[in-house]
């Protein structure tokens, strides 16, 4: 792909409708099940965060969306996090540089004076080159099935973030 062909636009300027199909086609009917949407049940993406991207055509092939969640400590503390995802491109448009580009516009419009820390559940071989680990995250609980190994973070300082908690939703 030729990123200077590729357009990201902020996510609240693309109807909701193609949004979700592209979603569907993505990750399939049944995503709504799936762990990562118990963990932000409730609260709505973060508009300054989520973006879509455009081919040259101007066709919706990818979007990236931001939640606010909170990873609570054994004393009910809440701290406050990112969740990077869904992050989904067309199965046919994969692998030419969407996700890449989706990631990177994302961290760049994350405000440097105050990083949260960011969370996903994906897959570590992808998402480690974009600074994600599970390295700090074999105490954390999830209120769902989840593989262990796919449940990454990336944080400038990790050493803030309690060894043990559940992720949910943050309504700070």
């Amino acid at each position: 792909m030729d990123l200077a062909t590729a357009t990201l636009i902020p996510l609240d300027a693309v109807d909701p409708a193609l949004v979700e199909a592209l979603l569907d086609r993505a990750f399939g009917p049944g995503r709504h099940g799936r762990t990562a949407y118990a963990i932000r049940q409730g609260t709505d993406w973060l508009p300054s965060l989520s973006f879509a991207a455009l081919d040259a055509e101007e066709y919706l092939v990818g979007t990236i969306q931001a939640w606010p969640v909170a990873l609570t400590d054994a004393e009910g503390r809440a701290h406050p996090l990112i969740m990077v995802g869904p992050v989904a491109v067309a199965p046919e448009r994969q692998d030419q540089g969407f996700g890449r580009a989706l990631l990177a516009a994302q961290q760049a419009a994350m405000d440097p004076r105050a990083p949260l820390p960011q969370v996903l559940i994906g897959d570590a071989p992808y998402y480690e080159r974009f600074g994600f680990t599970a390295a700090s995250t074999g105490g954390w609980r999830c209120p769902g099935p989840f593989d262990p190994a796919r449940l990454l973070v990336r944080a400038d300082n990790p050493a803030i973030l309690p060894a043990e908690g559940l992720l949910g939703p943050w309504r700070g």
